[in-house]
């Protein structure tokens, strides 16, 4: 994973108090493209459904693919809150890093 600068981290957290930055990378074993922005500066009570959500949109996926994103290798439940996620996995550089990937269903 790419380490980001300290000061990305206290800019960000310094003009959006409110929300938590998130670094989401492709799992180096799914065929989902790279998507174009890797960072997000999410809301706090942004549900982790919500932000899957918002990470399909990105990637322009079918209907037919079901995706999900791992934090140190565990599958948050899609109702829970980002802060919650955050707080309980952030890196030691105030980053959460996150992975999608994404597996074949209905066919």
């Amino acid at each position: 994973m790419v380490k980001r600068q300290p000061f990305l981290k206290e800019q960000s957290l310094a003009k959006y108090p409110d929300r938590i930055p998130v670094i989401i990378e492709r799992y180096s074993r799914t065929d989902l493209p790279d998507i174009e922005k890797n960072m997000f500066l999410v809301p706090r009570d942004m549900l982790v459904g919500q932000f899957i959500h918002i990470l399909s949109s990105r990637l322009h996926l079918s209907p037919g693919k079901a995706h999900f994103v791992f934090v140190h290798n565990t599958l948050p439940q899609s109702v829970s809150l980002m802060g919650c996620v955050y707080n309980s996995f952030k890196d030691d550089d105030g980053f959460l890093y996150m992975c999608y990937s994404t597996e074949e269903t209905f066919g």
